[in-house]
């Protein structure tokens, strides 16, 4: 009989560079390992020498790269005789919540912006049974109340200013530098309530030596390039942001979380954050579609949308190996992508081999 590969999730893989013990109870559903694709069309496209990646973090469990500091803060949770997580939401981490809380046996309440999330992370979030609770306010309201809400009710806040979320969320660098043997010259990412970046940052810098021999691991430490909405940009301004307003649902936040982190990781790092539109991301969003056969939310295509733009400023020289992180899967947000393609939308025929031979030769 052919021996199984018993395939496990990111704390057993990354154990010795996390807060666990070696009897802790693991809440994990695999997540993580997600791939490093290169890109083959867009670089020839766009008439550049560049080596660029996307870590399409939209094939976790549930879909988005939440899962990879879900798992650990719902293990620590849970770890802690906690019963109860809750969370504020634009639609990825609710899904990640309830899905991780449904696997370790306990409760999930959301607070999500009424009629401002997608229809495919409310759809997960709802199968999963989480408590969802819809407010008169956007994101950065829910966050306020959650906070406040923690100190009078037995849950568990598992948004990223859980520390236990960054540390989840840091092992996608490990796997980057595992796979690349180095890290990249620059890293491109979303960037919302800046808990992503902040992780990144911390991976790649942790990384950097063995923790065993304290030896070196990587050679270099990436430049991070964070990138906005523009109209929910508010490192770009230098401000707290009331109103945001973008298509990238994933990314309308005003107030993030983990301001004086990213901060940090752009500093230390001689990086930067700037801005652009919708119609950047979607254009973004569209073209990995369509010329790499990858699809990604828009908030994802964030990261895509920034470095074509620093591509083409010279910004980000040619010679370079980039890693642009894909935050979750276009199937969470199908509406947006179906409004994108109304040149594409199916045609009525006959159902006869004339007619569909017909459709075939005048498309050719």
């Amino acid at each position: 009989m052919a021996t199984q590969t018993r395939y496990t999730g990111l704390i057993e893989r990354y154990r010795d560079r996390l807060p666990v013990a070696a009897n802790t109870r693991l809440i994990s559903l695999c997540e993580g390992r997600t791939p490093l694709i290169q890109l083959q069309n867009i670089p020839r496209l766009i008439g550049k020498d560049v080596d660029i990646y996307v870590k399409f973090e939209g094939l976790n469990p549930t879909g988005s790269f939440k899962d990879r500091g879900m798992t650990m803060a719902v293990t620590k949770a849970v770890e802690a005789g906690s019963q109860a997580i809750i969370c504020a939401s634009t639609g990825n981490t609710s899904a990640s919540a309830a899905a991780y809380a449904v696997r370790a046996g306990i409760k999930a309440f959301v607070l999500i912006p009424d009629g401002k999330i997608a229809l495919g992370k409310l759809a997960q979030t709802l199968m999963y049974g989480a408590q969802i609770i819809q407010i008169n306010g956007n994101f950065d309201a829910g966050m306020q109340l959650v906070k406040q809400v923690a100190d009078h009710a037995p849950v568990t806040i598992v948004n990223s200013i859980n520390p236990f979320r960054i540390d989840g969320q840091k092992t996608a660098a490990f796997e980057i530098v595992d796979e690349l043997g180095d890290a990249p010259d620059y890293h491109c990412l979303p960037v919302g309530n800046a808990g992503n970046i902040t992780a990144y940052w911390k991976g790649y810098t942790e990384y950097a030596t063995d923790s065993a021999t304290h030896k070196a691991v990587t050679q270099k430490l990436p430049i991070m390039c964070g990138y906005q909405a523009s109209g929910a940009a508010p490192f770009v301004q230098g401000k707290m942001i009331e109103n945001p307003e973008t298509v990238a649902t994933a990314i309308r936040i005003g107030s993030p979380q983990s301001w004086d982190f990213a901060w940090n990781a752009q500093k230390e790092s001689k990086g930067w954050f700037d801005a652009c539109t919708d119609t950047e991301i979607l254009h973004a969003q569209k073209m990995l579609s369509q010329y790499e056969g990858i699809f990604c939310e828009p908030a994802s295509a964030t990261s895509l949308a920034g470095l074509l733009k620093d591509l083409a400023s010279g910004k980000i020289p040619e010679g370079s190996r980039i890693v642009c992180t894909l935050t979750g899967n276009g199937i969470k947000d199908a509406d947006i992508a179906i409004a994108q393609c109304k040149d594409s939308h199916p045609v009525t025929i006959d159902a006869s081999l004339d007619a569909v031979k017909k459709a075939i030769l005048d498309s050719l």
